[in-house]
C-alpha cells in the first residue's frame, strides 16, 4: 500500500442519503485516509439499496488503488450522475475496500455519522 494511504474500520453507524432517501445505512463502513484530503467513508455493497444505482461507462484511474467504477443514483425526480465510485479490483495494499461504495457529498448527496 502506498504510505500515506489507510484504511480502517470506521467508528460508528454510517448513513448515505441522496434526493432525500436513505440508500444505507451501515456499522460496517471503512475509512479511507489519503494523504491530506479529508476520510472518505467506503460503504459495503451489502448495506445499500443498489436498485437505486446505475452503472455508468466512466471510469477513473489511481496509481494506489486501482480502476474505479461509478454509479449514478436514480431518484424519483432526478438522476444524479455519477455520484458514487467502487474500485472492482483495488490494489493489493487497499484490497479491504473490494465490494465497497463511496459518495460524493454533494447538495443532493449526504455522508454522515448517526
Amino acid at each position: 500500500m502506498a504510505d500515506h494511504i489507510t484504511v480502517r474500520k470506521s467508528a460508528g453507524t454510517w448513513s448515505v442519503r441522496a434526493g432525500g432517501a436513505v440508500l444505507g445505512e451501515s456499522s460496517e463502513a471503512l475509512e479511507l485516509v489519503e494523504g491530506d484530503y479529508p476520510p472518505v467513508i467506503y460503504f459495503p455493497r451489502d448495506d445499500i439499496a443498489m436498485a437505486f444505482l446505475d452503472k455508468t461507462d466512466k471510469s477513473t484511474h489511481c496509481p494506489h488503488k486501482g480502476d474505479a467504477t461509478y454509479f449514478s443514483v436514480v431518484t424519483k425526480s432526478t438522476t444524479l450522475k455519477d455520484v458514487a465510485w467502487s474500485y472492482e479490483t483495488p490494489k493489493e495494499g487497499v484490497a479491504r475496500i473490494k465490494d465497497h461504495l463511496a459518495f460524493y457529498t454533494t447538495g443532493d448527496v449526504t455522508v454522515e455519522e448517526i
